[in-house]
Formats: C-alpha cells, sequence, structure tokens
C-alpha cells in the first residue's frame, strides 16, 4: 500500500538554495516547510539546513509570532541581542511573542547545521522589528515601531565568513 501524502521525508519538501532578502545576495538557510506541504495550517513546522557561514536570518524579533527551535545536528551560534550563545544538538530555544528578543541562528562552524524551526503562521498583526538591517526594516510595511527596546551587544548578527 503506498504511503498517505502527509507522511514524506524532509528531503522530499526542501525549497531551493535561493532564499534571500530583497536587495540582497547572501543566501540564509535552505528551508523544508514541512507544516504547510503536508497540510497543516494552524503551526509552522520547518526542517533548516544551516551550511558554513550562513545564518538563518537577519537578527529580528516578532511582536506576535512565537519561535521554537531544536537543534538537530551541528554546534551553531545563537545570536540573542548582540550576544552568541554555541549550542549542541538536543539544545532548545523559545522566543516569546511581544518581549523584543532580538535573534538568530549562525552556523561559523565548517559542518552543516540542522534546525527543526516550530512557531505560528504569519499572522496580519504581527511586526517585526531588525535592529542590525534598520535600512532594510524601513521598506516593510510590517516593521516594529514601538517594539520594547533591549540593549543590544557588541556582535553585529553576521557569521565569521559573511564579515570577511
Amino acid at each position: 500500500m503506498e504511503r498517505p501524502g502527509f507522511i514524506r521525508h524532509w528531503t522530499e519538501l526542501e525549497d531551493e538554495d535561493n532564499k534571500h532578502y530583497k536587495g540582497d545576495t547572501e543566501r540564509m538557510a535552505i528551508n523544508a516547510p514541512l507544516a504547510r506541504k503536508l497540510g497543516l495550517t494552524r503551526i509552522g513546522i520547518h526542517h533548516n539546513r544551516l551550511l558554513p557561514g550562513r545564518r538563518t536570518s537577519y537578527p529580528h524579533a516578532e511582536s506576535a509570532e512565537e519561535e521554537f527551535v531544536f537543534v538537530l545536528e551541528g554546534t551553531p551560534d545563537v545570536w540573542i541581542d548582540g550576544h552568541l550563545h554555541r549550542l549542541e544538538p538536543g539544545d532548545s530555544v523559545a522566543f516569546p511573542a511581544g518581549t523584543g528578543i532580538c535573534h538568530t541562528f549562525i552556523n561559523n562552524t565548517d559542518t552543516e547545521v540542522r534546525l527543526i524551526v516550530i512557531g505560528e503562521p504569519p499572522k496580519d498583526e504581527n511586526r517585526i522589528r531588525y535592529p542590525m538591517n534598520e535600512a532594510y526594516e524601513a521598506t516593510r510595511a510590517d516593521r516594529w515601531t514601538d517594539w520594547p527596546a533591549r540593549e543590544m551587544g557588541p556582535h553585529d548578527g553576521k557569521s565569521d565568513r559573511g564579515r570577511s
């Protein structure tokens, strides 16, 4: 008997390796939007492959959408408000909505990182803050202008390779 369409391997669902922000050529994580491609509509679940020297996104915070990240493989750094924290397989990181905690995941190693990202599907009321990419943020209608400001540390949110 053939398996139903809602049973698939993540490699069958992975998007092309071309994710980048408008006006920028820096490639980000390679995403497999599991929930959407398997028919779920109330939660977002993604398998992200983070190649050496890449990051998942520009550092950002969200006003109305929660996010949870679980490290499957590798040792990425999580950038939190300008500080790096090294992670290992099995580590979990949670970002409650509305806190203003700015974050991204960076692969500063020579081996691939694999993450599971779980969150809410996009909400119309969500606003996003990009403290390290304010020119990009200014182009977005959903920019978070009254975010709860947090003190930023010294790290610029880029990978070691991306900086050189």
